[in-house]
């Protein structure tokens, strides 16, 4: 696949987030879904909001300790050489993820705002199968407007000011990046509901319902959702399955290993 010019997919409103529509096609996206049902059952790891599988390996104590990847990711259709291909790796130690997380999230499961921790060099890329989500980036409150973020929660310690900074709604197939700032001193989540509702206003902007928040995006979807939105449609989620790829910086042994 030819390199990708990642700055044409720049999220409006952030200088630190990437949208990029259709980074696997349709038929691809049934072969790796199909590929994960079809992945050990001992690999996954069943949490209170969702269903992962760790693949390249564990991180302890902010160290990966490697392991072959599937060929899923390596072989066909290459979803660690397409990523490199798109030079968001290009400043990460290995140019390239070498840790992925298969999440698998059910229709009314999320995961609450949170930050990825110092394990990883300072860029994420997630990939969205099967379903749409909306991810929501977050800011830690200002201690002087604790007192009136109404509904903020608490991440170690800290409030966060519930209403998100920038929202971005996911479709299937898509790929969201994540650099920078926007990954250092920002969190992320996604909302545990079962649908969205998001509505086009007269000077057409975006908002998700209840949250007061832009979809920043909403120009860069595909025409049928922007029609969805345009009329006010609910958006139900399905089963969604994501990839969330990165580049862990300390290796035992310095080595990576990506095919199994």
């Amino acid at each position: 696949m030819a390199r990708r010019d990642l700055e044409q997919f720049k999220v409006p409103g952030s200088s630190n987030a990437f949208y990029i529509p259709n980074f696997v096609s349709e038929e691809e996206q049934e072969y790796l879904i199909r590929k994960i049902l079809e992945s050990p059952r001992h690999k996954w790891k069943a949490l209170a909001n969702r269903r992962v599988f760790f693949s390249g390996g564990e991180v302890s104590k902010n160290v990966l300790i490697p392991q072959a990847m599937p060929s899923f990711l390596t072989g066909y259709p290459n979803i660690i050489g397409r990523l490199q291909d798109t030079g968001a790796f290009d400043s990460s130690p290995h140019c390239a993820p070498n840790h992925v997380i298969l999440n698998e999230y059910l229709p009314g499961q999320g995961i609450m705002p949170h930050e990825d921790g110092p394990s990883y060099h300072p860029v994420v890329a997630t990939i969205s199968l099967g379903s749409h989500a909306v991810f929501h980036y977050y800011q830690y409150a200002i201690e002087s407007d604790v007192s009136a973020s109404a509904g903020a929660s608490l991440q170690a310690g800290r409030t966060i000011n519930p209403r998100p900074v920038l929202s971005v709604l996911l479709e299937p197939c898509s790929a969201i990046v994540t650099t920078s700032s926007l990954y250092i001193s920002h969190l992320h989540g996604i909302q545990d509901i079962e649908e969205d509702t998001v509505s086009i206003t007269e000077d057409g902007h975006a908002f998700v319902a209840g949250l007061e928040s832009p979809v920043a995006n909403w120009h860069m979807l595909s025409p049928t959702k922007a029609q969805a939105m345009h009329s006010g449609d609910i958006l139900r989620r399905g089963t969604r399955y994501s990839l969330t790829c990165r580049d862990v910086e300390k290796v035992m042994g310095g080595k990576t290993f990506l095919r199994q």
